[in-house]
């Protein structure tokens, strides 16, 4: 589990190599991780958008940005929290996440709040002791 909490609002992130998903002679590895923003906060806010950086195994980002999560803009009140689920497929058998969601408050303020930095490990990675 990782986690990071900004201007009151904590995001929690899970994930999970999914090898029935996966193809690993065919370089298709593929990973669900499960979110969970919370307001801790005391005002209202509102999920607007996501901006991912993945970066695959060889170090190569990847940006994605788009409106909500999982289709939704999730309204949040102080003490309220959101959860979904998604995936990410990499070529390589490992990588990392990390993001932030631009949040509206009450106020009338956007804010970003960040995702947490998370690995995207398999059992496919060859692991090097130094």
């Amino acid at each position: 589990m990782y986690q990071a909490q900004t201007h009151g609002v904590r995001v929690t992130a899970v994930p999970k190599f999914m090898e029935a998903e996966s193809s690993p002679p065919q370089g298709r590895y593929f990973w669900a991780y499960s979110i969970e923003i919370a307001n801790l906060s005391t005002q209202t806010v509102q999920l607007l958008t996501r901006h991912w950086l993945i970066t695959d195994g060889h170090g190569e980002v990847h940006e994605v940005r788009g409106d909500g999560v999982v289709g939704r803009q999730p309204v949040l009140r102080p003490g309220e929290s959101f959860s979904y689920t998604s995936g990410c497929p990499l070529a390589t058998p490992d990588g990392s996440m990390r993001g932030f969601y631009a949040m509206l408050g009450e106020n009338g303020e956007i804010f970003d709040v960040e995702v947490p930095l998370f690995p995207l490990d398999s059992p496919h990675v060859k692991k090097v002791l130094h």
